[in-house]
């Protein structure tokens, strides 16, 4: 038994000088009742140590985002004053990414005061992932096209230079900073820069990463995130077929202090202004409508599939609209998509 006792006292201590030198918990966590102080001077609530499910913080500290399977998993939901990071594998999850995070920016708004929020980018980004579009914020999110101020960088070094500016600002309700790849800088002395001045201001600070490795970073939580298939319309009469109803996202916990990795399937309502957690047979069916063949340079034109939509048309072409010989008994064929 005392054994035991050395060893749980030493991991205590050993978690404890971990917890100051990163310098960037979230919260404070308590040792478990009857543990005994690591030496005379320091008493078991003095301990900052990781363990799950043990978490004391404000009921405030967090973010809930509504979906009572994640929260619980998160332990309340997302840090507020914390850099969190947002993490899509690929270029094509960049809207995926995006979306989940304005979500979660109208969520904040909703609870406080609708301060500004700060998007910033380098070219690259923007060129790649575009820019929201200014109605969608409003209708989807609830955001004002005037509150989101955007920041475009010639260099990441100058992208990430105006975020530490930005995350120690409390005129600002969140940081949005976007990442493409695995950049060298984007490194642990970067990222637990922004996480103080986040800790400092009492604000978020999101790190969106596309297209890159899933590397160290000092933010608590890490979601993985993609576009999930979106369920049917619902409507009076139930679900409306082959209608595309809310935006959809699978979200994973790629890293937590005190959540166990899971994954979960969350639909945005945009009325609420809340996600719902979808759950297990509620999938979306596999869409039954073929798909065609991509453009080719070749002799042939690739062969049609699906319903026809349209009939040909009536009469011959325009003299400027003839097709060329090779490709005229494929022109006056009906067009067929899938």
């Amino acid at each position: 038994m005392a054994t035991s006792a050395v060893a749980r006292e030493t991991v205590f201590a050993l978690r404890r000088q971990i917890a100051k030198i990163e310098g960037t918990l979230p919260e404070r966590l308590e040792a478990p009742a009857g543990a005994a102080p690591v030496d005379a001077d320091v008493t078991p609530r003095d301990l900052t140590i990781v363990r799950r499910g043990l978490a004391v913080a404000p009921p405030d500290a967090f973010l809930r985002t509504g979906a009572e399977g994640l929260d619980t998993a998160l332990s309340g939901g997302l840090p507020k004053a914390a850099l969190s990071e947002i993490y899509g594998a690929a270029t094509r999850d960049a809207g995926a990414v995006a979306g989940f995070t304005l979500s979660l920016v109208s969520l904040i708004l909703k609870q406080g005061p609708r301060l500004p929020v700060l998007w910033i980018g380098t070219a690259e980004i923007f060129r790649e992932a575009g820019f929201p579009y200014a109605r969608g914020l409003h209708a989807i999110f609830g955001i004002e096209p005037e509150q989101l101020l955007f920041s475009e960088a010639p260099r990441l070094l100058d992208a990430l230079w105006t975020a530490e500016e930005a995350a120690r600002m409390t005129a600002l309700a969140a940081v949005i900073l976007e990442i493409r790849g695995s950049p060298q800088r984007l490194d642990l002395t970067a990222t637990r820069r922004l996480h103080a001045r986040a800790q400092n201001a009492g604000r978020p600070v999101f790190l969106l990463r596309q297209a890159g490795e899933p590397e160290p970073t000092a933010a608590p939580v890490r979601l993985v995130l993609s576009a999930a298939p979106s369920a049917p319309r619902e409507t009076i009469a139930g679900p409306l077929a082959g209608s595309i109803g809310r935006p959809a996202f699978t979200v994973s916990i790629g890293k937590s202090r005190t959540a166990l990795p899971g994954q979960f399937t969350l639909e945005w309502n945009p009325d609420e202004r809340s996600f719902e957690e979808r759950r297990p047979g509620e999938e979306r069916a596999a869409n039954p409508v073929p798909v065609v063949s991509a453009s080719r340079r070749g002799k042939d034109p690739a062969a049609a599939s699906g319903a026809v939509l349209a009939f040909p048309a009536i009469g011959s072409p325009a003299p400027g609209d003839q097709p060329s010989p090779g490709e005229r008994a494929a022109h006056r064929r009906p067009r067929r998509a899938g």
